[in-house]
């Protein structure tokens, strides 16, 4: 992805940063060679950013030719808003009060140089404030209230010509720092044509991918065309540098995992898994609802709460298995097999969400899984129960061997056709076509019961990939590729029907 800067002058250009085109935002604006960029990153750092100057049109036809482009018209005006600053501020009151705690004046002005301040007791304070009003050079009023609390009253760009002259050693090496990043490594620019971002958390103890399978996704992504990194949980501010984000980590609503879909959604990204997939496949309550109204095969299900709790064992009796309603891969399931038992964990689940999931109990040996993409079958596989245990995980054992059962893998036309059938029904009533999907199925009588639909399923080397080796990998970053060009050729058609 080529990457170039816009400034008024560039004779003035007073920051250095080798390997980048510098161009004037005249030329910018005006010389047909721009208008016609593709795949393209541009770093607007006008004098101005007032509504209808040179600055603000920078932005914005930037991204009417579907270019990415920081600041995004979209922060100008909010940064012209003072209400907007308000609000957007908010979740960071409690960095503000820390950072500025000592400070005994009434006012306080604040320069955010590419996400860093000069004084490094401030980085933190500087950083926050960059992930919320993403402009490469900022300045920022605070004034003390009458109850001694901190506001952000108002935060506005700084033209690179008005940088003090002591602080512009400091600015020369933040945007040195800033655009030396390996996604602006200007030696790369003509390697690739996308920038993928891969969500991985080392901390994860039930990770959807391995080590092997991470690679894997690199190196086909790669093949593909792509500039790959490995994001870490703290990265989220730098989403707005990709072109597509592939998240290969536990997903929950109440975690950083939606926050990244939903900024990077936001951001335009391809996303799997998108924030509508977690928001719905992490609630069980939701997929019971939606499964029963489209007559999706399924095991009998009740939503209990309190006051039908005592309805449970005499619809599907004893045992029964109990769910939390965001319960993921046998974390939050519980098969109870005595009205004891049956007590105890639903006043467990129930102190811990309002509702919970039963269902009738169908022992079996193995679940299928059947990952869909974009609406279509991907692979199939066999994953066998834990030893002795009746899920296939079971993660009260001591050891590794012991916390998962087995596994086959075979290509998707030797599964039964109706367990296949089933799976991508669910996905379709679900969340569409769009995606990749993780589907458990029960082989019961003869019979397909859908069990849950998973957002982020397991692609593990030597697991869900036997059977079609890289091309699994292909196909799944094949998915993000497609909508991104399919994302550039709607731009570009609505660039040309409003010229």
């Amino acid at each position: 992805m080529k990457k170039i800067i816009v400034v008024r002058e560039p004779k003035e250009w007073n920051l250095g940063v080798k390997g980048f085109e510098v161009v004037s935002s005249k030329d910018y604006l005006t010389h047909p060679r721009f208008a016609g960029m593709r795949n393209v990153r541009v770093f607007n750092l006008a004098r101005s950013y007032s509504y209808q100057s040179r600055g603000y049109y920078v932005s914005l036809l930037a991204e009417a030719r579907g270019q990415k482009v920081i600041p995004s018209a979209k922060t100008i005006l909010d940064l012209k808003s003072p209400s907007i600053v308000k609000v957007l501020s908010r979740d960071l009151d409690d960095v503000i009060q820390s950072s500025l705690a000592e400070k005994n004046k009434h006012e306080f002005i604040f320069s955010i140089y590419f996400g860093r301040n000069v004084n490094r007791k401030y980085d933190k304070l500087a950083h926050e404030l960059y992930k919320v009003f993403q402009a490469p050079l900022l300045r920022a009023r605070f004034v003390k209230t009458e109850s001694g609390k901190w506001e952000l009253r108002s935060i506005k760009p700084i033209p690179y010509n008005d940088i003090p002259e002591e602080h512009l050693n400091y600015v020369k090496r933040y945007a040195a720092d800033y655009f030396a990043k390996k996604r602006y490594d200007g030696a790369r620019l003509d390697r690739s044509m996308y920038d993928l971002a891969i969500l991985i958390n080392p901390e994860d103890k039930a990770s959807p991918s391995n080590k092997r399978a991470t690679v894997k996704f690199r190196q086909i992504a790669e093949q593909m065309g792509f500039d790959v990194d490995i994001l870490g949980p703290e990265d989220i501010d730098r989403i707005a540098e990709y072109d597509a984000l592939l998240i290969r980590e536990n997903t929950h609503v109440n975690d950083h995992t939606y926050r990244f879909a939903r900024k990077a959604q936001s951001e335009g990204l391809a996303v799997i898994d998108a924030p509508d997939a977690i928001l719905k496949c992490n609630n069980k309550v939701f997929l019971a609802e939606v499964m029963e109204a489209a007559d999706v095969p399924s095991p009998r299900t009740l939503i209990v709460h309190s006051e039908n709790r005592d309805q449970v064992a005499k619809q599907f009796g004893l045992p029964v298995v109990l769910k939390l309603p965001d319960s993921t891969f046998s974390r939050g399931v519980v098969k109870a097999k005595t009205p004891e038992e049956l007590e105890q964990h639903l006043d467990e689940i129930l102190k811990e969400s309002d509702l919970a999931i039963a269902q009738e109990y169908m022992p079996s040996d193995f679940d299928w899984r059947i990952g869909v993409l974009d609406g279509k079958p991907l692979y199939a596989c066999k994953y066998f129960m834990a030893r002795g245990h009746w899920q296939i995980y079971n993660w009260g054992s001591d050891t590794k061997k012991g916390q998962e059962g087995d596994f086959a893998t075979m290509p998707v036309h030797e599964a039964p056709k109706f367990i296949v059938d089933a799976a991508v029904k669910a996905v379709l009533a679900i969340v569409g076509d769009r995606g990749l999907f993780g589907v458990d199925v029960k082989e019961f009588e003869g019979k397909p019961y859908v069990i849950e639909v998973n957002e982020c399923p397991n692609i593990d080397c030597g697991v869900e990939d036997v059977v079609l080796g890289d091309d699994l990998y292909r196909a799944i970053i094949g998915s993000l590729k497609n909508c991104i060009e399919e994302k550039l050729g709607i731009q570009q058609n609505a660039t040309v029907a409003a010229r």
